[in-house]
């Protein structure tokens, strides 16, 4: 029997930081609910702090969907969670720098730092009644032993998955296996990976971390997203189909696919 795997799209956060990808508001909910239809887990709908206008789309997505979960994106800011909670969505992804690079180059804070704002982050969302996952960005050039330490604080707080994100492109095969395996053996959490595409090796990435016990992969349709683009979700699909049950007809999937080409133009879809 193929063992159940969850799919999270995330064509409409990430794969709209493409390059000359912009949707309509109107766009990202028929979309949406194209992917609803079709049975993905869960769909990343995009990002409240971007304004009003998202707002009021993610607003009509939670109105509208039959089956889906939907999660939006923040980053680890009081204030961005504030945004997040008037949306009233599923699920409130938190991603937060867990590399030292990213933490001392691009927040200029410490790790200390990072610890405490997502204590403070967690309880805003919690006390709203949203479950919350987490997002540890730049995992992949991470100390091993910090995002275990802070897979155990965020654990504590009631975090059931934590997303291990490949920020910069830079996993391979048995990398992937390691760290999801060396993270569910420390740390008793649900693992999601998420992975780009910059050495051709997203879907291969994906699938091993689905072997090594991962629960959630995250894709796109087509693959998009930023720089080379994310894991395809029809590839992941159709190459891991023996292995996996993501409750997914692969040909829907392609259905989905046409409409968005339709809406982007020709040749914006791999």
């Amino acid at each position: 029997m193929r063992e159940k795997r969850k799919i999270v799209d995330t064509t409409l956060r990430d794969g709209e930081q493409q390059a000359g990808i912009a949707l309509r508001p109107e766009e990202k909910l028929e979309i949406a609910l194209l992917l609803d239809a079709i049975g993905v887990h869960e769909i990343e709908a995009g990002i409240p702090s971007l304004g009003a206008g998202e707002i009021s789309y993610l607003k009509a997505v939670m109105k509208r969907k039959k089956q889906a979960q939907i999660s939006v994106w923040t980053r680890a800011n009081t204030e961005d969670i504030k945004h997040a909670t008037c949306c009233s969505p599923d699920i409130i992804h938190i991603g937060t720098p867990i590399s030292y690079i990213q933490i001392y180059t691009k927040l200029k804070k410490n790790k200390v730092w990072i610890q405490k704002n997502l204590v403070d982050c967690i309880e805003i969302a919690h006390n709203q009644g949203i479950e919350v996952t987490i997002g540890f960005e730049d995992a992949s050039r991470a100390d091993m032993g910090y995002i275990i330490s802070t897979a155990k604080l965020v654990s504590k707080l009631g975090i059931k998955l934590i997303r291990i994100a490949d920020t910069v492109g830079v996993l391979t095969p048995s990398r992937t296996r390691t760290m999801v395996q060396e993270l569910m053996n420390q740390v008793d959490i649900e693992v999601e990976i998420h992975v780009h595409n910059d050495l051709g090796m997203a879907v291969a990435n994906s699938i091993e971390g689905l072997k090594a016990g991962a629960s959630h992969v995250d894709c796109t349709l087509g693959g998009l997203g930023e720089r080379t683009g994310n894991c395809n979700l029809y590839d992941l699909v159709h190459a891991a189909e023996r292995y996996f049950d993501f409750g997914i007809n692969k040909s829907h999937i392609k259905k989905v696919e046409q409409r968005l080409e339709q809406i982007l133009g020709k040749g914006q879809l791999a």
